[in-house]
């Protein structure tokens, strides 16, 4: 199973940061499955590749954190795909995302640490 970790810190209010978070997701299409108050989880759309290769998102929201000025959130990358090459459809779409949240003018990324 592949499966790839980033913490991202943004500068956003945490109100907002749900909604831009499910318009990015879907921006890069996914398909948002499952959402609470500090939780998303978005699936890729089907289409043009493999089921096995198919890519779940969760983003878990730190609320605990969570100021008026930044928040903390912790995203996983993952699908059923043996990651045998460096450069697997999983980390293609994990650089997708992470770079979404980085270029997105809303979301004003202060920090991001990948695992």
């Amino acid at each position: 199973m592949a499966r790839y970790t980033c913490l991202f810190t943004v500068a956003t209010p945490v109100d907002n940061l749900q909604r831009l978070l499910g318009e990015l997701l879907e921006s890069c299409k996914f398909d948002i499955i499952y959402q609470t108050e500090d939780y998303l989880m978005a699936r890729e759309i089907p289409g043009g590749i493999a089921f096995s290769k198919l890519v779940v998102v969760e983003v878990l929201i730190d609320r605990t954190t969570a100021t008026d000025r930044e928040v903390r959130m912790n995203i996983v990358i993952k699908n059923e795909e043996l990651p045998l090459q460096v450069d697997n459809h999983c980390r293609q779409m994990f650089n997708v995302v992470s770079d979404a949240i980085a270029q997105n003018r809303q979301i004003q990324l202060i920090e991001a640490v990948a695992g």
